[in-house]
């Protein structure tokens, strides 16, 4: 699956999806950035809190 960017300008959050398979863990690895992970440990998403300060203006551009 090719990555999916998704922005919700309301909630200034970023999601990138790497997978389909449903989401069993998530794990903060830093302050405001999530990964989500399948049952057998593989990264599925990739969450960004605040996005606007942390990820480039035009990638949430194109995701919204």
């Amino acid at each position: 699956m090719k990555p999916k960017l998704e922005y919700d300008a309301a909630a200034d959050a970023a999601y990138i999806r790497f997978s389909t398979e449903p989401v069993r863990e998530t794990e903060e690895v830093a302050k405001g950035i999530m990964l989500d992970y399948d049952r057998d440990g593989r990264i599925v998403g990739l969450e960004v809190l605040n996005a606007n300060t942390n990820l480039p203006a035009a990638a949430l551009e194109d995701a919204a």
